[in-house]
């Protein structure tokens, strides 16, 4: 089986089988091309891609996965540093853009795309242990470090979410993530192209823009649905939908039953990491919980441990590391054997650095990092989601974000930023501390006009403070 199955065996010559930004192509124009750009790049080991949102890049993409060649999605709005890292570091032969966009290559060759190119001849699927893409990480320590994710990997990840989400040929996916991390550009362009449903990639994504796509299934990071959810024309327009999915930060509860109330939807939830693609979703046809990222998908195992590598109960209380193994997971990080070192157990679990809790029923809940979201105050062990949970509770509050910090009598404090109208500190203080343990409420709210997030709308804590 080709990793882009439909579009390889059966193309879509609907007129709009792929629109980015407006723009339209039929799967058999797509298809040949890419083969163009296959044609072009075939040889090479690998090339990278400047990933704006538009039919250039999607055919860019598949092209070199056509060609066996390994993608490297080059973040459009990257520094001259991270570019020039991620250029060198992944050893690109070749940069791809659009004919017609000015692109800083640097010392690589830049190979132009056209739609205008097109060609039918048939290059042979590659082994499924090859690469197909390097992802850099967001480099929260240090400078971004290349993801390795093969053919097989992505491969199991898309069938996974097939089974979970009923995808079939019939949806119509609607997004606009960018084309530079696994949502956007692993779910949202390779799994249309292996399912065979059209995709429409709305550009910037705007709630009215998601609300006039006519889309059945429906991606957005948790911005992206608390803006529908403040928009109820947007989101009453969606109940025509069969499944809304969120993901890469956690959807606030308050945004869940704000869409559930307008749309209809009890939004799904799922949970990965790019080491990891999607490994644990709820599912089309089970329970969705607000704050719970559902079950393991097929061939998939987790775990809990402790600080000491002990295992913790999956009792639905217990906090604990999230370890997983299976089909979906990368082959390991580009260069960086140490990196490697530090992130498998001997036995073979990816230790993923959140901390979680696992329902008996196997429900899965992401606490947060364990580097930033597991909070050690007076021996006690505290969740930052939880007390994020019950500040957003609060009707003055908008967002929030809970750290730990040092403390020379309880070890770390409890401290929130959140950005709110007319609140004072001391009344979130209270608040909190009537519906959790006294002991988990803030012991210092700072009122911020923002929080720091990055391009998919996650908080970036280590900012704060």
């Amino acid at each position: 089986m080709t990793l882009l199955t439909a579009l390889s065996r059966s193309p879509d010559d609907c007129p709009d089988a792929v629109r980015v930004s407006g723009r339209s192509i039929p799967g058999t124009h797509l298809l040949e091309s890419a083969t163009a750009v296959a044609d072009r790049v075939h040889g090479l080991d690998r090339v990278a891609v400047s990933a704006v949102a538009s039919l250039e890049t999607v055919v860019a993409i598949v092209g070199a996965l056509l060609a066996g060649v390994t993608v490297v999605p080059v973040p459009p709005d990257s520094g001259p540093m991270e570019r020039d890292h991620i250029l060198r570091d992944s050893g690109a032969g070749a940069m791809l853009a659009a004919a017609d966009e000015r692109v800083d290559g640097g010392t690589l060759p830049v190979v132009p795309v056209s739609l205008r190119d097109r060609s039918t001849s048939h290059h042979r699927e590659p082994d499924d242990e090859r690469p197909a893409l390097i992802l850099y990480t967001s480099g929260t320590t240090g400078l971004p470090k290349g993801v390795l994710l093969s053919r097989r990997a992505i491969a199991a990840c898309l069938d996974g979410l097939a089974d979970a989400w009923s995808w079939t040929p019939d949806d119509r996916l609607v997004h606009g993530l960018p084309l530079f991390h696994v949502h956007g550009l692993v779910l949202g362009l390779l799994g249309p192209l292996r399912h065979g449903s059209r995709l429409d990639h709305v550009g910037v994504p705007r709630p009215e823009r998601y609300a006039a796509a006519d889309g059945t299934l429906l991606f957005g990071v948790p911005t992206v649905w608390s803006r529908i959810g403040s928009n109820p024309a947007a989101a009453r327009a969606l109940r025509g939908a069969r499944l809304l999915v969120s993901g890469s930060a956690p959807l606030p509860p308050a945004v869940f039953e704000r869409m559930w109330a307008l749309s209809g939807h009890r939004v799904v939830e799922r949970y990965g990491m790019t080491e990891t693609l999607i490994t644990v979703s709820a599912r089309a046809d089970g329970l969705r919980e607000a704050g719970t990222v559902g079950l393991p998908l097929p061939g998939v195992r987790t775990r809990l441990v402790d600080e000491h590598g002990a295992a913790v109960a999956s009792d639905g209380t217990g906090m604990g590391e999230l370890l997983v193994r299976g089909p979906t997971l990368f082959s390991g990080y580009l260069n960086r054997p140490d990196a490697d070192a530090t992130t498998w157990t001997d036995d073979g679990w990816f230790r993923t650095g959140d901390i979680a809790t696992i329902a008996p029923d196997g429900r899965h809940r992401i606490v947060g990092r364990a580097s930033t979201d597991l909070i050690k105050s007076g021996g006690y062990r505290i969740g930052a989601g939880e007390v994020e949970d019950a500040l957003l509770a609060h009707p003055a509050v908008r967002e929030a974000a809970v750290v730990g910090s040092p403390h020379p009598d309880l070890g770390q404090q409890v401290v929130a930023y959140v950005v709110g109208d007319r609140v004072a500190e001391s009344e979130l203080i209270s608040f909190v501390a009537g519906l959790l343990a006294v002991h988990k409420r803030p012991r210092r709210v700072h009122l911020v006009d923002e929080l720091p997030r990055n391009a998919l709308g996650k908080v970036q804590k280590s900012r704060l403070g």
